[in-house]
């Protein structure tokens, strides 16, 4: 027990660690993010050291296991594809051009045309495309339009990990405990669509008023144009992506896994893209680009994190987690906890980790606290840049853009934000269970 335990310390002291310092190493002309590495040779001192035997290995990755992390990382990598793809194809900057033409020159109908558009367009695809994609536009555009992008940058990525908690696609941490406890995609909306308004209309009027004196100043009127080069290429990424969100709404009455629906969807969409694209003689570039912007670097951080929760299990911690916590009381403390938790072992791998103490919380409570779970995972990323891989890379943007916030700036910011969103939410789920 105590080496799997030090094991999951050592691993979230060290992204903790590298979050805050932005510690990243290059060998030769690859740059390798530092935060996996440690988690990474943790898991394989577990594996050598029997902690964690080869066999259960092999049939939680390649047998019919509501755990694998493989299916998790299918429905992420797809999602990802695709939204990263709308991207390159110009999809999302034409969006905000749009939204910013017609704010005229107020700053306050920019920042709420912008807040509804992140909101609309992150419920179909993911936080971390959001806010990869919005926040070097916006910050361009703040320096043309000679304002502040500091609320603007900041009101995308509360935003974009607010509203990520309305689809099961949202965000990987409510594929992983939602995949695992069997919640169908219907189920899912219809038990969250209520917490993330609550949380929506907190955070909202939080941001609003912590950022209204610099919204007074009038805006500049933009003359940024975004042109499509390939518009049956951007039909394409829109087409796949709708009918990939339809066929999932649908999944649980036609007997289709998520993790399927996801992982043909892309696929049909690069080879939908190959097509246009070399049917107007255009270059691959799209594609290409597409394949150097997937956060590949997640796939040995959630496996290694995934070795390390299995190691718990196998020594009874989780179990004995879940014993102090399953009461009457299970969907306050699991919101609480998992949001708390989150902040000190990034939300990816604290799921995994409460995947494995839900487990064993008994049948009254079990989904209460599943649901207050997925709450925590995504409001807790609102307090520090360290709860969310979404974070992180917002964080590494902001500063190569130089704008002046930095890693306590957030935590100020986010502080002020965390726990009445937090509550909010919760609320809104107990109204859910109490109805």
């Amino acid at each position: 027990m105590a080496l799997s335990v030090s094991m999951l310390c050592l691993s979230c002291l060290s992204v903790v660690l590298a979050t805050a310092f932005g510690a990243k190493a290059r060998i030769g002309k690859v740059r390798i993010r530092i935060y996996w590495v440690v988690p990474f040779v943790c898991a394989v001192v577990l594996v050598a050291t029997g902690e964690v035997p080869l066999g259960q290995l092999r049939e939680q990755f390649f047998g019919d296991s509501d755990m694998n992390p493989l299916k998790t990382l299918a429905i992420f990598l797809s999602m990802s594809a695709m939204s990263v793809y709308l991207d390159k194809v110009g999809f999302f900057k034409l969006l905000a051009t749009k939204v910013m033409k017609h704010a005229g020159t107020s700053q306050v109908r920019l920042f709420l045309l912008l807040y509804l558009i992140i909101s609309l367009v992150t419920i179909f695809t993911s936080n971390s495309t959001i806010v990869l994609t919005f926040t070097p536009f916006i910050c361009y555009f703040a320096k043309n339009s000679n304002i502040d992008p500091v609320p603007f940058v900041f009101m995308t990525y509360v935003a974009a990990n607010t509203w990520s908690m309305f689809l099961v696609i949202g965000n990987t941490t409510n594929v992983y405990v939602a995949t695992y406890f069997g919640v169908g995609f219907m189920e899912y909306v219809r038990m969250m669509a209520l917490p993330t308004v609550f949380a929506a209309v907190t955070s909202f009027t939080l941001l609003f008023l912590i950022f209204r004196r610099k919204l007074k100043e009038p805006l500049r009127a933009s003359e940024l144009e975004v042109t499509i080069r390939n518009v049956p290429a951007l039909a394409v990424g829109v087409t796949g992506l709708g009918v990939c969100t339809v066929l999932l709404v649908i999944s649980s009455y036609i007997g289709l896994d998520m993790w399927i629906v996801c992982l043909c969807s892309a696929g049909a969409v690069m080879i939908g893209a190959v097509i246009c694209l070399l049917a107007k003689k255009q270059s691959l570039h799209p594609l290409e680009k597409t394949a150097k912007r997937m956060p590949w670097h997640l796939v040995p951080f959630l496996i290694s994190m995934f070795v390390v929760v299995l190691a718990l299990m196998n020594n009874g911690v989780t179990e004995k987690i879940a014993s102090v916590f399953d009461n009457g009381y299970s969907l306050l403390s699991f919101g609480a906890l998992s949001a708390g938790a989150s902040n000190l072992m990034n939300n990816l791998p604290m799921s995994m980790f409460f995947v494995g103490i839900l487990s064993s919380v008994s049948e009254p409570n079990l989904m209460p606290a599943v649901f207050a779970t997925v709450i925590g995972s995504n409001m807790g990323s609102l307090l520090t840049p360290v709860a969310s891989m979404s974070a992180m890379m917002w964080l590494s943007i902001v500063k190569h853009k130089k704008v002046n916030f930095r890693f306590f700036d957030f935590v100020k910011k986010g502080a002020l934000i965390t726990l009445p969103t937090l509550g909010a939410a919760l609320g809104g789920l107990a109204l859910m269970f109490a109805v």
